[in-house]
């Protein structure tokens, strides 16, 4: 058996015994590497607590089993150093935890056809509420598919809401995207969306921190956001209450130093309150659309925005003084120049000179002396 071969079975081994994102082991793992952590465990050679906690996890890993039953599935296990290792983890190494969770994962189980780094290496994390309203749904499909146009995958956590709508947006516009889940690959979570996870599997990844066969957990949940946030270019937040887990995976974006993004939504909607929390309090940039979304995350000059503008309407060019004759002038009834004069507060000489002009424009018409807007005025 190969050094790296061992290594990938102590990587295997403590996702087996160990919980996603625990500071403990992920940074014992960076600091020795895995083999020496897997060896320290089984020795208790870590301390009682640790090894105590996890003595029986311990008796009954069998990683090269483990690895040897999922092969035969198409489920891979990607560890640092593969090629198929998103460099973007690594940031995780200089981010404070959160509920007592962070670090580079020790290793991730992927269930897919595309090579994980390649799918991330150009994606948006979309992030939201379970319980989404059908502004958000929409909202989220449409900028899911915008950004597929342009050779973006999204990536989400597979749950019911926004994650699913930004799964499908991808997958509708022909693009890729990745569900980082909170139990094994292998278990469609939530059942309902087992072809859903099928299908992102087909065009993408299906990625977790928990080995085959794990059951999902609130812990799980949280760790679980961690990757979401450090996979993407950036966080996208649309719909979230004022406590949410899309909130925790923004906070994990703020703090690895990706662009987070809100969605705005309406200011008596619930649903979005979170969300206009972080945008009034700055930690969020206000996008509307997947061109702002390519606008943030992008490098400075690329995909800059014009802003829209209408074509200016003949009466936006007038000077004041056009502009307080062409408000004297009647539209019934013609009179004289003289009228018009008192009534726009302008000399004779001046109200006479800016009839002529607004009338070379189409914008009056003048007949013996007496004055009256056109009718394309």
């Amino acid at each position: 058996m190969t050094e790296l071969s061992a290594e990938r079975m102590a990587r295997a081994a403590l996702t087996m015994v160990g919980e996603p994102g625990d500071l403990r082991l992920t940074r014992l793992v960076h600091e020795v590497g895995g083999e020496e952590v897997w060896s320290g465990l089984r020795k208790q050679h870590l301390g009682d607590e640790i090894a105590g906690n996890l003595a029986a996890r311990i008796a009954a890993a069998d990683p090269e089993a483990m690895l040897r039953g999922v092969g035969r599935q198409g489920i891979r296990f990607v560890i640092p150093g593969d090629e198929e290792w998103p460099d973007c983890l690594d940031d995780l190494d200089f981010c404070a935890p959160l509920h007592e969770r962070g670090g580079v994962p020790v290793g991730l189980w992927v269930r897919g056809n595309k090579r994980l780094s390649e799918v991330v290496d150009s994606s948006v994390s979309i992030v939201g509420s379970r319980s989404a309203t059908t502004y958000g749904a929409e909202v989220t499909r449409q900028l899911a598919l915008e950004l597929a146009q342009e050779g973006y995958a999204s990536v989400s956590g597979a749950a019911y809401g926004i994650d699913q709508a930004a799964h499908r947006g991808s997958l509708v516009a022909g693009g890729q995207s990745v569900a980082l889940l909170s139990c094994g690959v292998d278990r469609p979570y939530p059942t309902a969306h087992r072809e859903l996870l099928d299908w992102i599997a087909e065009n993408g990844a299906v990625v977790s921190e928990a080995p085959p066969g794990a059951s999902p957990t609130k812990i799980r949940f949280l760790a679980r956001n961690r990757l979401i946030a450090a996979l993407g270019k950036g966080v996208v937040v649309v719909e979230a209450a004022l406590r949410s887990g899309a909130l925790n995976t923004a906070n994990w974006g703020l703090g690895i130093g990706r662009p987070v993004m809100g969605v705005p939504g309406s200011i008596t909607s619930a649903p979005s309150s979170g969300v206009h929390q972080l945008i009034r309090n700055k930690d969020a940039a206000l996008v509307t659309s997947g061109a702002e979304i390519l606008e943030v995350i992008s490098e400075m000059g690329e995909h800059m925005l014009a802003f829209p503008r209408e074509e200016p309407k003949p009466l936006d060019l007038l000077t004041l003084e056009q502009q307080q004759v062409f408000d004297a002038v009647p539209s019934r009834n013609s009179v004289s120049s003289a009228q018009i004069s008192r009534t726009a507060g302008l000399a004779q000489g001046k109200t006479e000179l800016a009839l002529r002009e607004l009338q070379m424009r189409g914008l009056v018409s003048g007949e013996d002396g007496l004055w009256l807007l056109s009718r394309s005025g």
